[in-house]
C-alpha cells in the first residue's frame, strides 16, 4: 500500500505509472494511458465511468491502481486528488481576456492554446525535477541535445541557449553517421537532452536508450509520461504541445528552453559572466557580430 500524504506530488504518481507501464497487460495500458491523458478529470470520476471511456472492465481499473501500489482505485483517486488540490493552490496563471466578438479570431485562438499548453506545463514540471535537470547540465562535460522534425530546431535552440551561458553544447546533426553512432562517443560526464513529441522519433528513441545503457545522464523533454523515450531517462521534463494544426505547438517547450538556460546562468553567474565578456571581446577584435 502507498501512504497517502499531503505532500504527494503530481509527478509521483505520475513516476508510479511510467515505472509500471511496461509490465502492464495491454488493457491496463489502456487505462494508464487514460490516466496520463485525463489526470486532473480523475478525482471526479467513478471507476465505471474511467472503465468505460478507457474500453475496460471495472476490475481491470482496480486492478491497475494496485499494480503501481495502490490498495485500490478509492486510494489513488484520492491521492490524485490531493496533487490537484497542491497545484491549484501554488501555481500562477497567464490569462488571455476573451470576448464573444472574438470567437472566429484566428490570432487569439492560438495565442489561447498556447497559454493553456503554458500553464499546463506549469502545473506538470516539478520544480525540484527542473532543479536536478538543471544540476546535471551544469554539472556536465558536454551536453547533447537530439530530436528530429519540430524536435530537431528545438534542440538546436536548446544547445545555442546553454552555449550562450558557457556550458559547452552540441545538437546532434544527421549526416554521415546517425544519432545512435554518435552517442558512442560520449564521454562518462557527456548527457543527452532528448527531445520527442509526436510522431515520436524511433532514432532518438533509441539514441536515447544507448547513452542511457553506456551510464550517460539522460534528460528527456516530451509530452507525456509513458512516451517511449521516458523509458530510458534520468529525468522527466513534461511539456503540453497541443495544437490546432497536425504538428506540435512550441510554446510551452521555448519556455522551458530559456528557464532552463535562464536557470543555469542563475546558478552559475561566474561561467556566464565570463562567456558574456568573452563574446563581447570578439565582437570588438573581429567583423563577426554575434
Amino acid at each position: 500500500m502507498l501512504c497517502g500524504s499531503p505532500m504527494t506530488k503530481y509527478t509521483d504518481i505520475q513516476e508510479k505509472i511510467r515505472k509500471n507501464y511496461t509490465k502492464l497487460p495491454a488493457n491496463q495500458k489502456k487505462i494508464a494511458d487514460y490516466f496520463v491523458g485525463n489526470f486532473d478529470l480523475i478525482p471526479f470520476l467513478t471507476v465505471q465511468e474511467i472503465a468505460a471511456k478507457s474500453a475496460s472492465s471495472d476490475a481491470s481499473v482496480v486492478r491497475f491502481a494496485q499494480r503501481i501500489g495502490f490498495e485500490g482505485f478509492k486510494e489513488l483517486q484520492e491521492e490524485i486528488g490531493k496533487t490537484l488540490q497542491n497545484r491549484l493552490q501554488h501555481i500562477d496563471l497567464f490569462t488571455i481576456p476573451t470576448s464573444a466578438s472574438l470567437k472566429n479570431d484566428t490570432l487569439t485562438t492560438v495565442a489561447q492554446q498556447d497559454v493553456k499548453n503554458i500553464n499546463d506545463t506549469l502545473a506538470l514540471i516539478e520544480r525540484d525535477r527542473f532543479e536536478k535537470a538543471v544540476d546535471k547540465i551544469l554539472r556536465a562535460h558536454h551536453v547533447y541535445t537530439a530530436g528530429l522534425g519540430i524536435s530537431y530546431l528545438l534542440a538546436e535552440m536548446l544547445s545555442y541557449q546553454l552555449t550562450q551561458v558557457g556550458i559547452p553544447s552540441f545538437a546532434l546533426r544527421q549526416g554521415s553517421t546517425i544519432f545512435a553512432e554518435q552517442a558512442l562517443f560520449f564521454q562518462q560526464d557527456d548527457i543527452l537532452i532528448a527531445f520527442s513529441f509526436p510522431p515520436y522519433s524511433v532514432e532518438t528513441i533509441e539514441t536515447a536508450r544507448i547513452a542511457h545503457d553506456r551510464g550517460n545522464a539522460v534528460i528527456a523533454i516530451t509530452n507525456k509520461v509513458n512516451a517511449p523515450v521516458t523509458f530510458s531517462s534520468d529525468v522527466t521534463l513534461l511539456v503540453k504541445s497541443e495544437n490546432m494544426l497536425f504538428t506540435n505547438s512550441f510554446a510551452a517547450i521555448s519556455v522551458l528552453i530559456n528557464a532552463l538556460s535562464t536557470q543555469c546562468a542563475l546558478k552559475d553567474k561566474q561561467r556566464a559572466e565570463k562567456m558574456l565578456h568573452d563574446l563581447n571581446d570578439l565582437t570588438k577584435s573581429t567583423t563577426i557580430h554575434l
